[in-house]
């Protein structure tokens, strides 16, 4: 199935597309070097059919800017829990599209496999590009955890029947934590020490943190307001 056609499903049938994307998905340690990384994230309003999507590239280790790619897109499909990748991954595809050299790995603002069907937004993404992605979200969405130590870098594993779907991670002190999940081709272990050298000084990664104000700014200049975001 194409993403392009993903606006003509019904959610039932969305969900038993998920399983069978699930069947693809390979947590396994990623052996290449990541010489550049790439954030992405999405800005719509869950009442809206219009989509601000982002990529941005960062060199490392040094988390500079090297590359952009943004589009502003439509979808139809609804804003369902658990089903967003369904209004999200067609309008990454064509910021992915755009872009003229591609990440060594993306991390994207949303959840990998600590999702009900392990097919978070990270997950999906890299099962269509077959690029090692990992899910870096500011929210749980599934798994339980206790809540980590209120030290920088202090862990707590989530759980979803006996299996271990993610990592609670508190990046910085005195903030909540963030949740870190494998998307495809990617280790547990290696999703967790990837974001950890992205941290630098915010709750968020720089390559989500930069792609949020990379598509914050389109939506703003798309809708000719001055509203300023958060920036974490």
């Amino acid at each position: 199935m194409q993403p392009a056609d993903y606006e003509h499903l019904t959610p039932s049938q969305a969900i038993a597309y998920q399983s069978e994307l699930r069947q693809q998905i390979h947590i396994e340690s990623l052996d290449n070097p990541i010489n550049v990384i790439g954030g992405a994230d999405i800005s719509f309003n869950k009442y809206s059919e219009t989509v601000y999507a982002g990529i941005i590239l960062l060199k490392c280790p040094e988390m500079t800017v090297v590359g952009h790619s943004s589009v502003i897109s439509r979808t139809s499909f609804p804003y369902i829990s658990g089903l967003l990748a369904f209004r999200e991954v067609p309008a990454l595809l064509e910021a992915w599209d755009k872009l003229d050299i591609k990440p060594d790995l993306l991390v994207l603002d949303g959840q990998g496999i600590a999702h009900e069907r392990r097919l978070g937004i990270a997950t999906h993404f890299g099962l269509v590009t077959d690029v090692p992605t990992i899910g870096s979200a500011k929210s749980r969405l599934y798994g339980r955890h206790q809540e980590p130590a209120n030290e920088v870098f202090a862990e707590s594993p989530m759980y979803d029947r006996g299996e271990i779907v993610g990592i609670a991670l508190r990046s910085k002190k005195n903030c909540n934590p963030i949740y870190i999940s494998p998307g495809h081709r990617v280790s547990m272990d290696q999703s967790v020490q990837i974001i950890k050298n992205c941290i630098r000084g915010y709750r968020i990664p720089e390559p989500t943190r930069q792609a949020h104000i990379l598509v914050n700014r389109v939506r703003v200049e798309d809708s000719g307001t001055d509203k300023q975001f958060s920036l974490f």
